[in-house]
């Protein structure tokens, strides 16, 4: 997943704690999302997280443990 996450639309799933948050990616940290949804901003953590990313009509289902780098590092990672 080499591509900036800001600006996506995600959601969280599994059922977890964080199940169910949805919304735009605002922000993004090694560790966590900032995702805005509902009128409101939730951080959510990477770690033990299954997010799904929606790009032009297309969705991805990733595990955030695969992308917990830089998101400036991620982008530049050769596979």
């Amino acid at each position: 997943m080499r591509m900036e996450l800001i600006g996506l639309e995600a959601q969280v799933l599994g059922d977890g704690p964080y199940a169910g948050i949805a919304g735009i990616v605002v922000d993004e940290t090694r560790n966590t999302f900032l995702i805005e949804g509902e009128g409101r901003e939730r951080m959510v953590p990477k770690k033990g997280v299954e997010f799904q990313f929606v790009h032009r009509g297309q969705s991805a289902v990733i595990r955030g443990s695969e992308i917990m780098h830089r998101p400036e590092d991620r982008i530049k990672k050769i596979r």
